[in-house]
This record gives structure tokens, sequence and C-alpha cells, in this order.
């Protein structure tokens, strides 16, 4: 099965928030949620990595559901600043592998 391409994940999101009257939230109130959910994130790590377990009384999440929250608001952001992800990310990879290209070592140079 072939997996979807960016594109093809935003327009998912799209169409399914295009569904509903309210359309994309307003700029600050999707920063805020991407912040609540980097939170909650940040939560499940601590809990399964970190010194600072969950409650007895704390939900039961994992790492992966709360980034498919947290890169579900991302593609929300992103739609509804018309930003294709992709592009945005080729062009990040490019600023690493020509400014960035020699700030780590390198795995072949241990040779």
């Amino acid at each position: 099965m072939t997996k979807p391409t960016m594109q093809q994940l935003q327009q998912q999101v799209d169409d399914y928030i295009g569904q509903f009257k309210e359309g994309y939230f307003p700029p600050f109130e999707l920063l805020a949620r991407l912040t609540e959910e980097l939170g909650e994130l940040s939560r499940e790590v601590q809990h399964v990595y970190g010194q600072k377990k969950k409650k007895i009384t704390e939900e039961e999440n994992s790492i992966e559901e709360e980034l498919g929250d947290f890169f579900f608001v991302l593609i929300c952001f992103a739609n509804a600043q018309n930003i294709q992800l992709d592009e945005a990310l080729a062009r990040v990879l490019h600023k690493f592998n020509t400014r960035d290209h020699s700030r780590w070592t390198r795995k072949d140079e241990d040779v």
C-alpha cells in the first residue's frame, strides 16, 4: 500500500475541516492548540523516559497518539496559512545541507 504524500495529508485535513462552517481557527488559537498538544506530547515523553511519572489518576496515552495530535494541528496551521509543508521542509533540508553541512561529525569520518 502506498503511503500518502504530505500534499495528500494536507488535503485530507483540509477536506475534514472543510465540512464545518467554523473552518480553521484563527492563527493565535491554532498556535495555542499546537502549544497544548506539544505539552501533552512532552508529558508522555516525560512519563516514558523521564523522572516524572504519571499519577494513577492521569490518563494513559501514547507518544504516537500525542505526536499524531500535534501533527494534525500543525497541518491545520500550515493549511490556514497556505503553506505547503513539503516545500517548507525541502527549504529547511537545503539549508541544513548547505549552511550546516560540516557542523556534525559524519559516521563515515570515524573509520
